[in-house]
């Protein structure tokens, strides 16, 4: 009964205090039992506003975030989707529930592990979870996906994601570098035109591999 009410009001003072109100990401967030993505370190800050650590210096997304992921992205069974960062599985958990199918690629394998652990053990979809550096073209491949998520921040922006999207596609990324980012949707709005759009300030670590900009000694 503790359980369910924090989740409870995780959703309706964070989630929703940020203007997440979709019935359909409410209704997943309510679903995929948070606190068993958690490290057992961390369990008591299962449904709290902050980001809890995870092996390699990663963490979790925030549950606000999260739900701002799902509802820019609007996931629905035709979509296939390709996460970048597995870390805890949650939000892969999240949208494996909506998508019709999902492949996310972990960097760290002790991470990817686990995570195919959690999501097995809840039941409540089917992800294809695989080790390597999304920043490495073979790991990737040459397929096309109606929702591309990067949960890390990219310092400077790099097309190669977008250009992996279908038409009519949507890519969720962060970009910049401290003390302010921007979270952005990508459309594919054609075979070589794609639209951005600003959604939010946020910060978020870095991709491990990403590009950064480069600095200027004198």
């Amino acid at each position: 009964m503790l359980t369910e009410a924090a989740r409870e009001q995780m959703i309706h003072q964070q989630v929703r205090a940020m203007a997440v109100l979709d019935t359909r990401v409410l209704e997943v967030l309510a679903k995929v039992p948070r606190e068993r993505f958690v490290p057992e370190a961390y369990h008591e800050l299962a449904f709290a506003d902050t980001a809890i650590p995870l092996a390699h210096g990663e963490k979790m997304l925030t549950p606000k975030i999260a739900g701002r992921i799902l509802q820019a992205l609007q996931v629905s069974r035709d979509d296939s989707v390709l996460e970048i960062g597995t870390g805890s599985g949650f939000l892969t958990a999240c949208l494996a529930m909506q998508a019709g199918a999902i492949r996310s690629v972990e960097i760290h394998a002790d991470l990817a592990q686990a995570a195919r652990t959690r999501m097995a053990s809840v039941g409540l979809g089917q992800a294809e979870i695989a080790t390597g550096d999304a920043f490495v073209p073979a790991v990737l491949g040459n397929g096309r996906y109606g929702v591309i998520v990067l949960t890390g921040s990219l310092p400077c922006y790099d097309p190669r994601f977008e250009r992996q999207l279908a038409p009519g596609g949507r890519l969720f990324v962060v970009v910049g570098e401290l003390p302010v980012m921007e979270a952005r949707l990508v459309r594919r709005t054609g075979e070589a035109e794609w639209m951005a759009e600003s959604l939010f300030e946020t910060v978020l670590p870095a991709l491990h591999g990403a590009p950064r900009r480069e600095s200027f000694t004198f």
